[in-house]
C-alpha cells in the first residue's frame, strides 16, 4: 500500500510520521486505534473497526496481529460478542497476580494504583505471576479494595517444581513456591513411576480455571527431598534461575583461547611491572580485581584493575544474551551458579596470579583528606603477583603473623600502603557522612552429607574494610567519568526514606525519646549522627534495625539520583564484571567513551529494571536455600531451649533469632499467652489488650523449639518461661470471652500489619 494512497482518516493518526518512519507498510498507531474506540463510547467489532480506520483488505491481517499484541498487553480487550473495548472504560484494572500461601491473593496494578483483593474463590482462576484484568466489586471487611477477575491476560506457569503426593490412588504435584497455591493434578501416565514425596518438575497442560484445577505431566525426576544438594536444585527451578549454558554459548566459549594472546595487547597499557595483588575470601575462584597503592608526594596513587570481561563477551554474541538473562552469579552454600562459562569467570577473566590478563584500569590520585583529585581510564595488560586472602592480610598488618614466603615478604611495603591509604578513605567516609550499619554475617560448616555441622559468625577485618574502599573509590570515579561525558550507563542509585517511613521511623523514635535530624529530607550524615549517638546505648541493635528498615532498597537505574546509604551524588557499578551484568555494561561505556562513540545497548531503564529483578531473584533462592539447610540442621534439636531476640514482629507473631546457632524461627501469637495481642507496625511490638504485656523488635527470649518442617520450612518455637505477667492464673471467662476464639487463626484477632523486608545479601561494594 503506497503512503500516498492512504485516506486522509489514516493521516489524521497523531502518530502517523512515526509509523511511516517504522514500517514500510504503516498501520495506525495504537494510539489512534486507543482513540477511535473511546470516542465511539460502545463496544466495536473487528469489522467496524477496519472501516473506521480505513484498514484495506490486503492490511486485515497484520492489523489483527497488532490487535492482538494490545490484547494482551491489555490495552484493549474483547467482550462475550468478540468486539473490543478499552479496558479503562469498562472499569477493568490489568495487572500483575500475587498469590498467597493462604489462598487468597492480590492484583497488583500495572498503573501502580492500589492493590486489588482476591479472595480463594478468584485466586482459583489463576496462578501466582499470570497477568489479568479484574473489575473493582467493593471493598472487603478491612477496608480493601476487592476485586474479581474478568480474563486472564498471560499465564506464567509452564513448568513447576514440586512434591508428590500420592492419596487413594491419586497423584497430585504441591508446588515448592507456596504462592502458587493450587495442588496440581498429574495426567495418568505409566511410563513415569514416582513415589510419594519425590521431587519432580511438572509441565502445566491445562490451566485452572474456575471449574477445575490445574493439569499436569511430570517431565523429570529430581530426586528423594533429602537427598544432598536437592535445596538447591528446587530452588533454581523454583525461581526460573538459568543454570544450563546453551549449546550456542558451549561453542562460542570453546573457541575462545586458553589463554592471553600477544597479539590482544595491542592498544593496551603495559602495566606488568606494578605489583598488584588481588585479596579476596578463602574460598573465592573468580578474582576480578586487583590493586596497588603507593605514597605520591603528599598524597597516594591507587591503581584498581578489574578484568576486561568486555574483550571477549562483546553485543550480539549468545554469551552476551546468556549473561544479561542471569544478571548475576548466584552464590550457594557450596556451589556456584556462574553468570559466564568457568573458562571465563575462573579462567580467562579471573586475575589469577603469574599470568598476563587484560584489565580495564582505573589510576587515581587521591589526596591526604581522601580526596579523588584525578583519575584516568585506560584498557592495560598486567601480572598479579598473588592472590591473598583476607585473613592473611590482616594478620601480617596487625602483626598477628608474619609472611613466609620472599614473594609475600616484598609485598609489605605496598600492603603497608593500602592500609595508610584506607585509613584516610576511611576518615573521607565519616566526614561524608556514608551511613555503616554493623551486622553480623554468618558461615556455614558442612558434613560429609552435604548437611551443615556448624553455623559460625563472619567477622569482617580491616583488610575486607580496605578492598572494600578501594572499590567504592573506583566506581563513583566510573560513575563521574561517564556523566561528564554525557554517556548513560545504569547508575547504582539509592533513594531516601519514603514520607511514610519516614514518619514511622521519626514516631517508633520519640518512644525512646529520640528524634532524628534533617527535617522532611534527612540526609545519610543525619542517620550516620543519630547511629553514633545510639551506640553505647543497651537497644542499639533494635534502633539500628529499625532505622535500616525505614531504608529503600537500592537498585539499576539509566536516571541518577544519587546513592543515600553511601552519601554519593553519583554511583555505580564497575568493578564485578565477571558476577553483575551492570558492571560490564559500566565497562562498554567507557570504552566507548575512549573511542569516541555512543554505546547504547536497547533501552536503558528496561534493562535496569530486569538487573534489579534478577539480583533480587538470586537473593530470594539462596534465602530459601540457606533457610532448608537450617531447617534440616535443627530437626535434631527439637525440645532444646534457647536464648535469642525478636528479629521481626509480624501480625501473626514475632521472629526469633538465636545466639548461639545464628537460626530465626517463629514464636505464633497464640503462643505468646491467653490474651488478644495487637500488632503494631509503627512500634514494632505485640501488646497484650488484658496484661499489657509487651513483646518489642529487640526484645530477649528464652523459647524451647517444637517444629522443624522440611516441607514448609517453618521453624517454630514456644516461650521457654512465660512472662511474669502472664502468669498469673486467670478464670476461664476473662482468658476466652466466648468458645473458640483462642483457637482461631492468628491474623483474624490480630490487626493487619506490612510484610516483613527482605534480608539483602552484603557485596564487596554497595
Amino acid at each position: 500500500m503506497s503512503i500516498k494512497k492512504l485516506s486522509k482518516t489514516r493521516k489524521n493518526d497523531p502518530h502517523f510520521q512515526r509509523e511511516v518512519a517504522k514500517y514500510e507498510q504503516p498501520l495506525p498507531s495504537r494510539e489512534y486505534v486507543l482513540q477511535v474506540l473511546e470516542e465511539q463510547g460502545k463496544p466495536v467489532s473487528f469489522e467496524q473497526l477496519c472501516v473506521l480506520l480505513d484498514i484495506h483488505q490486503d492490511e486485515c491481517e497484520m492489523f489483527q496481529r497488532r490487535l492482538r499484541a494490545m490484547e494482551r498487553e491489555a490495552q484493549l480487550m474483547r467482550n462475550r460478542k468478540d468486539a473490543y473495548i478499552v479496558p479503562e472504560l469498562a472499569s477493568l484494572i490489568a495487572g500483575r497476580i500475587e498469590g498467597h500461601a493462604d489462598g487468597y491473593g492480590f492484583l497488583v496494578p500495572d498503573d501502580g494504583g492500589d492493590d486489588l483483593f482476591l479472595d480463594a474463590k478468584q485466586m482459583s482462576k489463576v496462578l501466582h505471576r499470570d497477568r489479568a484484568l479484574a473489575r473493582v466489586i467493593g471493598l472487603d471487611r478491612k477496608g480493601r479494595r476487592e476485586g474479581s477477575i474478568v480474563e486472564v491476560l498471560e499465564r506464567a506457569n509452564r513448568m513447576v517444581v514440586g512434591r508428590v503426593l500420592v492419596e487413594h490412588g491419586i497423584t497430585v504435584i504441591v508446588p515448592e513456591n507456596r504462592r502458587i497455591n493450587q495442588d496440581i493434578l498429574v495426567a495418568p501416565d505409566k511410563k513415569t513411576k514416582v513415589k510419594s514425596g519425590q521431587v519432580v518438575m511438572v509441565e502445566i497442560i491445562e490451566q485452572p480455571n474456575r471449574h477445575s484445577q490445574p493439569i499436569g505431566r511430570i517431565v523429570e525426576v529430581l530426586g528423594n527431598y533429602a537427598d544432598p544438594g536437592m535445596e538447591i536444585e528446587i530452588a533454581l527451578r523454583k525461581h526460573d534461575l538459568p543454570f544450563e549454558f546453551s549449546t550456542k554459548v558451549v561453542e562460542e566459549t570453546k573457541a575462545l583461547p586458553d589463554k592471553v594472546k600477544k597479539s590482544e595487547w595491542s592498544g593496551r597499557k603495559d602495566i606488568r611491572d606494578l605489583p598488584l595483588v588481588t585479596i579476596d575470601g578463602e574460598t573465592a575462584r573468580d578474582f576480578d580485581d586487583a590493586v596497588f597503592a603507593e605514597k605520591k608526594g603528599r598524597g597516594w596513587r591507587l591503581v584498581v584493575a578489574i578484568a576486561d570481561v568486555s574483550h571477549y563477551v562483546r553485543p550480539g554474541m549468545a554469551l552476551d544474551r546468556e549473561a544479561m538473562e542471569r544478571g548475576n552469579s548466584v552464590y550457594f552454600p557450596r556451589r556456584v551458579i556462574p553468570m559466564l562459562p568457568e573458562k571465563l569467570s575462573n579462567g580467562l577473566c579471573s586475575l589469577n596470579p603469574d599470568v598476563e590478563r587484560l584489565a580495564m584500569v582505573c589510576d587515581m590520585d587521591i589526596n591526604n583528606s581522601g580526596e579523588i583529585k584525578d583519575y584516568n581510564f585506560y584498557p592495560a595488560v598486567f601480572r598479579s603477583r598473588a592472590r591473598l586472602t583476607y585473613n592473611q592480610v590482616w594478620n601480617w598488618l596487625s602483626a598477628a603473623a608474619k609472611p613466609e614466603s620472599e614473594i609475600h615478604c616484598a609485598l609489605q611495603p605496598q600492603l603497608q600502603a593500602l592500609y595508610a591509604l584506607f585509613q584516610v578513605l576511611l576518615k573521607a567516609r565519616h566526614k561524608r557522612g556514608a551511613i555503616d550499619f554493623e551486622t553480623i554475617e554468618t558461615m556455614m560448616l558442612f558434613n560429609e552429607q552435604g548437611k551443615i555441622d556448624n553455623i559460625i559468625p563472619v567477622h569482617r577485618n580491616d583488610a575486607h574494610r580496605l578492598i572494600e574502599e578501594c572499590m567504592l573509590a573506583a566506581n563513583v570515579c566510573a560513575s563521574a567519568f561517564l556523566q561528564e561525558h554525557k554517556q548513560t550507563c545504569l547508575y547504582r542509585v539509592h533513594e531516601g526514606p519514603t514520607p511514610e517511613k519516614l514518619e514511622g521511623l521519626r514516631s517508633f523514635l520519640q518512644e525512646f525519646g529520640l528524634g532524628l535530624p534533617g527535617g522532611e529530607s534527612p540526609t545519610a550524615k543525619d542517620y550516620g549522627v543519630l547511629l553514633e549517638k545510639i551506640k553505647p546505648r543497651p537497644d542499639a541493635q533494635l534502633l539500628q534495625t529499625v532505622m535500616l528498615r525505614s531504608l529503600r532498597q537500592a537498585m539499576y537505574s539509566p536516571d541518577n539520583v544519587g546513592h543515600f546509604g553511601l552519601s554519593y551524588e553519583h554511583y555505580t557499578h564497575f568493578t564485578s564484571p565477571i558476577r553483575r551484568y551492570p558492571d560490564l555494561l559500566v565497562h562498554r561505556s567507557i570504552k566507548s567513551v575512549l573511542d569516541g562513540t555512543n554505546y547504547k545497548p536497547g533501552k536503558w531503564d528496561e534493562i535496569g529494571m530486569h538487573c534489579s529483578m534478577t539480583e533480587r531473584r538470586a537473593d530470594e533462592a539462596t534465602r530459601d536455600v540457606n533457610n532448608w539447610l537450617k531447617c534440616y540442621y535443627m530437626r535434631d534439636r527439637i525440645g532444646e531451649e534457647f536464648a535469642g531476640t525478636i528479629a521481626s514482629v509480624v501480625p501473626f507473631g514475632v521472629f526469633v533469632a538465636l545466639d548461639s546457632v545464628y537460626v530465626e524461627g517463629l514464636v505464633h501469637v497464640s503462643e505468646l499467652g491467653e490474651d488478644y495481642f495487637q500488632y503494631d507496625n509503627v512500634k514494632h511490638q505485640m501488646l497484650g489488650e488484658r496484661s499489657g504485656q509487651r513483646y518489642r523488635l529487640g526484645d530477649r527470649l528464652q523459647v524451647k523449639l517444637v517444629r522443624a518442617d522440611l516441607e514448609t520450612g517453618r521453624i517454630d518455637f514456644v516461650l521457654a518461661t512465660p512472662p511474669a505477667s502472664l502468669r498469673v492464673p486467670v478464670p476461664k471467662l476473662a482468658a476466652m470471652p466466648f468458645p473458640g476464639r483462642a483457637a482461631k487463626s492468628a491474623p483474624k484477632p490480630v490487626a493487619a500489619g506490612k510484610k516483613q523486608p527482605a534480608a539483602k545479601k552484603r557485596h564487596k561494594a554497595s
